[in-house]
């Protein structure tokens, strides 16, 4: 026979995922540029970022990005990346100069319910 107990907690951790999952927003893609550090025009990775991550709870995005012939050799570019959850809160997120393609930045519109929050 089963402890009362323990089918208590059972339960109590059940509510609390279906609580947490309730709490979770989409990814709506504000902005995404690629080398703004060096000059390129603000929002030039828009459209691959919301292909990729809009309407999604969390997304690993990839940069696979370029620049201009004239700031390629000259600059190490950096990616930044702006989203609101389903038009709430606001996010900016950036990988710093130099990061490069093939580098991966984490978007996420789900609560945090580690230390401190």
């Amino acid at each position: 026979m089963a402890h009362p107990i323990g089918t208590s907690i059972c339960i109590a951790l059940v509510g609390a995922a279906v609580s947490i999952a309730a709490q979770a927003q989409q990814i709506r893609i504000d902005s995404g540029t690629y080398g703004a550090n060096c000059g390129a025009r603000t929002g030039n990775a828009t459209r691959d970022l919301a292909s990729r991550c809009n309407e999604r709870e969390t997304c690993r995005y990839v940069v696979n990005a370029s620049l201009s012939q004239k700031h390629r050799a000259t600059c190490p570019a950096d990616f930044i990346a702006e989203w609101s959850c389903d038009h709430g809160e606001f996010h900016r997120a950036m990988l710093s100069a130099g990061a490069g393609n093939g580098s991966t930045l984490v978007l996420t519109c789900v609560p945090s319910t580690g230390a401190g929050k």
